[in-house]
C-alpha cells in the first residue's frame, strides 16, 4: 500500500535526523519559541466555507505536478485571493517537499500554515513549531487512538513545560477513523476523499460522514475538490473548510482560482 510506503520512508529520514540533531535538542528551541495561539482553527470560524490553499510540488499519485515551482509566489497568490490557510507539503521523497518551503512560506505570509507530512514521532510536533507551522497533520490510518490523544495534547499544552499552540487537523477515512478522532479529543477533522491505501479518490466521501461530527468540532473536506459547485454541497452540509491542492496548482491563475472559490 502508498501509505506504507510513505510511512516507511518517513521512519527512515527520521531515523537519521534523530541520530543528527536529538529531540531534546528540538524540543528545547520549540519550547523557547512564543506561544502560538491556534491560529489555524481559529482561521476556519469564518461563515462559509473556508479554505486551506495546498503549496505542492508533486504526489505518488500524479507524478510532478509544478515543474517551475516558485513556491512563495504561490503562497502569497493564495493569501491575496482571501485563502484562510495554507497546506505545505514537507515530504521530501515521494512530494518533493521541503521544511525549507513551510519555514519562508510561514514567515512571508500573514495566514497560518499547516505542516502536511506523515507524523509519526513527537519529534515532528516539535519540529514543526521550530519551522513556524501553526498546525500539524495527524493521520488516523497511522496513528492509534491513545497516541493521537498524546498528540494533540502535545499540541495544545505541555504540562509544567508550557503551551505551544499548534493546532492538530486529523485526517480520517471513515466512519472508524472519525471515532478515534473523536475519542482522542480532535477539535479539528479533517475527511479525506483520497483513499490513502490506493489513492483512489470519492469527492462525496466527506459528505457521507459530515454528520458524525458534532457541532463545535471544525470539519474539513480534503481532496478531490475542483469547482464551485462542489464547494457549495460542502456549505450545504454545514463543512468548515475544504483542504484544495492539485486543482489550484495546476490552475494557469492561482489567485483567480481561489477568488472564483470563495465566490
Amino acid at each position: 500500500m502508498i501509505l506504507d510506503q510513505l510511512a516507511n520512508a518517513t521512519r527512515a529520514r527520521y531515523a537519521r535526523r534523530m541520530a543528527d540533531t536529538p529531540l531534546d535538542i528540538v524540543k528545547n528551541r520549540a519550547l523557547a519559541l512564543p506561544k502560538g495561539n491556534f491560529a489555524f482553527e481559529r482561521a476556519l470560524e469564518a461563515p462559509g466555507v473556508s479554505l486551506i490553499c495546498e503549496v505542492k510540488k508533486a504526489s505518488p499519485s500524479k507524478g510532478l505536478i509544478s515543474p517551475d515551482f516558485p513556491y512563495l509566489d504561490i503562497a502569497r497568490d493564495y493569501a491575496a485571493a482571501g485563502a484562510a490557510a495554507i497546506s505545505c507539503l514537507t515530504e521530501p521523497d515521494y512530494f518533493l517537499g521541503n521544511d525549507r518551503y513551510l519555514q519562508e512560506i510561514a514567515a512571508a505570509v500573514p495566514i497560518p500554515v499547516l505542516r502536511k507530512d506523515f507524523t509519526l514521532y513527537d519529534y515532528q510536533i516539535y519540529e514543526a513549531k521550530v519551522l513556524g507551522a501553526g498546525a500539524v497533520l495527524l493521520i488516523c490510518a497511522l496513528l492509534d487512538t491513545d497516541t493521537l490523544r498524546r498528540y494533540i495534547e502535545i499540541c495544545d499544552f505541555l504540562g509544567l513545560c508550557g503551551e505551544l499552540g499548534l493546532s492538530a487537523l486529523v485526517e480520517a477515512h471513515d466512519h472508524r477513523e472519525i471515532a478515534s478522532a473523536l475519542a482522542a479529543g480532535a477539535r479539528v477533522i479533517g475527511v479525506n476523499n483520497r483513499n490513502l491505501k490506493d489513492f483512489t479518490v470519492d469527492v462525496h466521501n466527506s459528505s457521507r460522514y459530515r454528520a458524525l461530527v458534532p457541532a463545535g468540532i471544525r470539519f474539513v473536506s480534503e481532496s478531490g475538490i475542483t469547482t464551485p459547485a462542489d464547494i457549495e454541497v460542502l456549505r450545504q452540509n454545514g463543512t468548515d473548510a475544504a483542504l484544495i491542492g492539485e486543482a489550484l496548482m495546476r490552475a494557469p491563475n492561482r489567485r483567480a482560482a481561489v477568488e472564483a472559490l470563495l465566490r
